[in-house]
């Protein structure tokens, strides 16, 4: 428990502002959409709820204007969404000004999972079109919920937070990282006897298993593009290190070996190299070291409190204190194969970034007086959107 305090006392940070929409390139003409609800549901909440979640949808894209005027509108979104029992289902016709369609179904199991209906239409929707895609939507986020000492759940959900499904609940639950891109398994840090454990969490049969222990800290920050491979922070001799694990061979492999604090371990460039953050300058700052040795070095050259880092490829998001700003977090985008540099967000507390899987998007966690929000980065449009968490305090993500 103390070195998990250690990983979290370089993640501690006072409180931010209220959550915003920012759109920077205002400039920019898009097309316009008109959203046609055409349901017949006597559930007239499910019906509102439903037309809200694909507005926000469309919204978030970033590849459409929303429009008033069915008639003046480049493309009409027009959709039957249709109740029976517990089961959804939507019919799509989408309607361009030059008069061709594009149609087609979507089904899901439950009601309750409404949002990701509405997610799958509008991300189906670009990739027919030929709009940019947005099939990050549909993906699931994992969310390591705090609600008072040593209780935190581990919760399923969109990326609005609209839908929440506990999954792990009783005792002190946290960092779940997706074990693939499939999204079938996950990791997480709990505790038996005392000791931080490492469990799987196998999502079609809810089935937990033992994947190895550590006293003084685990947790699971980065797997593998094939999924066989993990990046962990332990401190089996005081010290939190980055170590890898393989799956198969339960072969583990000390890769930093600095005295002081090395944590948040993450692959980069096909899984040849990791950055990591480490104290070695006497504050939170990114290093990156090649697995095959202990060649390392410094990537980050500005802030004195660069504490959590996310990587996509060659590309790394992370997020850094401003200097003479007291309390303000910002994230900032850089690729490792140049000095480019891009600053994210503009104010308040924003930490713990997470790439997309298309590497378009970033999810972060912005902190927000007692509150905490979920925050949605779309890069390439310079827009940013904030979701809050109505019941306890974000401690973690994965996407």
């Amino acid at each position: 428990m103390k070195r998990i305090l250690v990983f979290l006392f370089f993640c501690s940070v006072l409180f931010g502002q209220d959550a915003t929409i920012s759109v920077v390139n205002k400039g920019m003409q898009l097309p316009t959409i008109f959203i046609k609800d055409q349901s017949k549901l006597s559930d007239l909440d499910l019906k509102k709820s439903f037309y809200n979640m694909l507005i926000n949808d469309i919204k978030v894209s970033s590849n459409f204007e929303l429009s008033q005027d069915e008639a003046k509108s480049d493309y009409v979104f027009s959709y039957v969404l249709n109740k029976n029992g517990k089961l959804l289902d939507i019919d799509v016709e989408v309607l361009a000004a030059n008069e061709t369609k594009t149609r087609f179904y979507e089904q899901i199991l439950s009601v309750e999972e409404y949002p990701f209906l509405a997610h799958r239409s509008v991300a189906q929707m670009n990739r027919k079109l030929g709009f940019s895609p947005v099939d990050w939507m549909d993906h699931k986020i994992l969310i390591a919920r705090t609600q008072g000492s040593k209780h935190s759940d581990i919760l399923l959900a969109d990326y609005t937070l609209t839908y929440q499904k506990v999954l792990i609940s009783k005792g002190l639950n946290l960092f779940p990282k997706w074990a693939n891109k499939e999204q079938s398994a996950f990791y997480f840090t709990a505790y038996e006897d005392e000791i931080p454990t490492l469990y799987k969490y196998n999502m079609k049969n809810k089935n937990i298993a033992k994947i190895i222990a550590s006293k003084g800290m685990m947790v699971a920050s980065d797997v593998s593009d094939d999924g066989k491979k993990i990046l962990l922070t332990m401190a089996p001799k005081d010290q939190p290190d980055v170590y890898l694990y393989d799956i198969d061979t339960k072969n583990l492999t000390q890769i930093t070996s600095y005295i002081g604090i090395d944590v948040n371990g993450n692959f980069v460039v096909d899984d040849k190299k990791i950055v990591f953050v480490s104290d070695r300058l006497g504050y939170p700052n990114i290093f990156m070291q090649n697995l095959d040795s202990n060649l390392t070095e410094q990537v980050v050259f500005h802030g004195k409190n660069n504490s959590s880092v996310s990587t996509y490829k060659h590309y790394m998001v992370y997020s850094s204190r401003e200097i003479n700003q007291s309390g303000v977090f910002n994230l900032y985008l850089m690729s490792t194969q140049s000095d480019y540099i891009r600053q994210l967000t503009a104010n308040g507390k924003n930490l713990f970034p997470r790439f997309s899987s298309d590497g378009e998007s970033v999810v972060f966690i912005k902190y927000l007086g007692s509150q905490s929000a979920l925050g949605v980065i779309r890069i390439n449009a310079n827009k940013a959107f904030h979701y809050g968490l109505k019941v306890g305090k974000i401690q973690s993500i994965d996407w």
